[in-house]
């Protein structure tokens, strides 16, 4: 067998409600998602989503090769990108098609991916996660009682702007978590997407835990800042959660080694191979780790083989427009399903026939980081749907 090419398509999340963090806010839901197909001599086709930048120069690592040696092509392709680097979205490009290979490994061998993975039970726990900065007060309550349905008793909230709202919604999302399970406590998270300094951070969770038990706190400062985020951890009691940004086991280390985190994260879009070294990596120095994602199929099937998968993260309930996942949510879980590879199937066509597109990314999208961040001296307002941000500088925090 042997990779004879790829094709890359466009389709879209659509949530049908706002969807954003701390940076900024998707006001219409549609969010853009990005699909690598690659394709081999043999009939059998595998799907990776992530974005599709110097995809020529990373595909030359892996063209005509077996895709079943897929941990060696993966740093084929680490390798060839030595120059430019194989950081950001360079790395989300490897990440598609590593994960692309992996589902054609798993078809190849007529198993399913946490099969040929060596994983035992297809659930995989599961913590809910709205993408929920722009929601009102009913909205989000709404939201979380639909993933409550489904026997979600954890969730993660988006925040990070006015401790006070954020209380208010942790309280709410409690309430219903807490009814839902029929008055058992419920685990409650924050994630702020780097949106503070360090104290800001201690200050803001500080108030928090004065009143709710709060399981994590994810990115509170910059990503690669390992003293600063070893520093928020000592000043609160909740768990220090971040990597989902983090690009390569060389931007792992200096956090892990510096104590840094507590809960170790990576994106779906960084592929399976990465998830597995990564996990290995925690692994080592006790730490568990947590898949983040809107469609992190490949990692979900790649957590029931490592020992330190705490729960992975779903946000929404259905996958993007034109592709179908052969797994259901059940009981707080992803039930990962039997049919050959990772389960994800692609309709070109339909996503060919869509009219409704992504809008063009804007300076108020969640993917730009505000002018103004880490440098707030007052809470940001509220106006509805939308987290403006103020002109003046930095944070309640710093009161």
């Amino acid at each position: 067998m042997r990779i004879s090419g790829y094709r890359t398509l466009k389709t879209v999340q659509d949530w049908g409600r706002p969807v954003g963090d701390a940076n900024g806010v998707y006001a219409d839901g549609v969010v853009p998602v990005q699909i690598v197909m690659v394709d081999t001599d043999e009939g059998i086709t595998g799907v990776g989503i992530g974005p599709h930048v110097e995809i020529d120069t990373v595909f030359a690592a892996v063209e005509g090769e077996d895709p079943r040696a897929v941990t060696a092509l993966y740093d084929r392709m680490l390798r060839h990108t030595f120059k430019a680097g194989h950081a950001g979205v360079v790395f989300g490009t490897i990440g598609a098609i590593d994960t692309a290979l992996w589902d054609i490994k798993a078809q190849a061998a007529g198993e399913p991916l946490w099969r040929l993975l060596g994983g035992r039970d297809r659930r995989v726990p599961a913590y809910a996660s709205g993408l929920d900065i722009g929601l009102t007060d009913d909205e989000l309550v709404a939201a979380y009682k639909e993933y409550a349905g489904y026997g979600l008793r954890a969730a993660k909230i988006k925040g990070g702007l006015d401790v006070e709202r954020d209380l208010r919604r942790l309280r709410l999302v409690r309430d219903v978590l807490t009814e839902a399970g029929q008055g058992a406590r419920p685990g409650l998270m924050l994630d702020v997407n780097e949106a503070w300094t360090r104290k800001q951070a201690v200050r803001h969770v500080g108030e928090i835990e004065d009143v709710l038990d709060l399981t994590w706190i994810e990115e509170p400062v910059r990503r690669w800042d390992a003293e600063g985020m070893a520093a928020v951890g000592r000043g609160i009691r909740a768990s220090v959660a971040a990597g989902e940004n983090l690009s390569g086991l060389e931007q792992f280390r200096p956090l892990l080694a510096a104590g840094a985190v507590d809960i170790v994260q990576t994106a779906a879009v960084w592929g399976v191979t990465h998830f597995l070294r990564v996990s290995a990596l925690a692994h080592a120095h006790d730490l568990p780790v947590s898949p983040i994602g809107n469609t992190p199929v490949g990692l979900l099937h790649a957590a029931t083989s490592v020992p330190n998968h705490l729960v992975s993260e779903l946000q929404d309930l259905r996958p993007p427009l034109g592709v179908s996942a052969d797994m259901h949510i059940e009981d707080g879980a992803f039930v990962l399903g039997d049919a050959p590879g990772h389960g994800l199937t692609v309709d070109e066509s339909a996503i060919g026939a869509f009219t409704r597109r992504a809008s063009a990314a804007t300076a108020d999208s969640p993917n730009v980081r505000p002018e103004h961040a880490g440098r707030r001296l007052l809470p940001v307002p509220d106006h509805g749907h939308r987290p403006h941000q103020l002109t003046s500088s930095s944070d309640r925090a710093a009161r």
